[in-house]
């Protein structure tokens, strides 16, 4: 939470255009549930999804970072933005479709807060409404960790590099620096360390079983997922 508090100004100009991603995301939503008009987005962040998603259904945004959510209002002034925790987040009612992107799930741990998370999009979602959401496998969250840092100039003029290191328990800590150009000339620098971790896909498709009447895998990248799969979508339906 510390570490996205401090990101949050320059979160958007790291991570860079997501169209592409939102594009794949409204496809699945159209595919499994093509009726679907309301719809809740665990995790929100600045509100990158909820923008591109807000002219087709009715959105909801939730976030535990004031920061982000600050930012998110100025994108999509006309949402229901939340501060709450997703994974114990009770709003009494529900949606059609529910989305946690962005490896929203990577930032939970243990695996309870998973499970905690699938419980949360469950309640929330109407009958046969569909969960969708997204990890970084471990071979993916391995591979970051073997890669050297990425860095990337801002049209601001903030410099930013992420490393992303090996962790205990076989997660990764993505160190954050960013040096923020100021109108005198100077620059101000920022840091922040943000933990993501994975668990084997078997064992995340059985805990969803337990609750959705369908789970289904998808590689965005691949006819279908491998152990070669470095990102997974998961579509759930209540």
């Amino acid at each position: 939470m510390a570490g996205y508090e401090r990101w949050a100004p320059f979160y958007d100009a790291m991570r860079g255009d997501q169209a592409a991603p939102v594009a794949y995301l409204r496809g699945l939503i159209e595919k499994h549930h093509p009726a679907a008009e309301t719809l809740l987005e665990l995790g929100c962040g600045t509100g990158s999804v909820l923008e591109q998603l807000q002219a087709r259904y009715s959105v909801t945004g939730v976030d535990r970072s004031q920061q982000m959510l600050r930012i998110a209002k100025t994108k999509v002034p006309l949402a229901r933005l939340l501060r709450k925790d997703i994974t114990a987040l009770e709003l009494g009612e529900r949606f059609d479709v529910v989305v946690c992107v962005a490896d929203v799930v990577n930032h939970l741990h243990p695996f309870r807060a998973w499970e905690a998370l699938f419980a949360r999009a469950y309640e929330h979602l109407a009958d046969s409404g569909i969960f969708i959401f997204d990890m970084n496998t471990q071979l993916h969250l391995s591979e970051l960790a073997a890669q050297p840092p990425l860095t990337a100039w801002s049209p601001q003029g903030h410099f930013t590099m992420l490393d992303v290191v090996e962790a205990a328990g076989n997660g990764v800590a993505v160190e954050v620096t960013i040096f923020e150009y100021r109108p005198n000339g100077t620059y101000r620098l920022h840091t922040a360390s943000v933990p993501e971790i994975s668990f084997p896909t078997e064992r995340v498709t059985k805990s969803l079983r337990t609750r959705f009447r369908h789970v289904r895998v998808y590689d965005q990248d691949r006819i279908r997922p491998s152990r070669l799969s470095e990102r997974l979508h998961f579509v759930c339906t209540r």
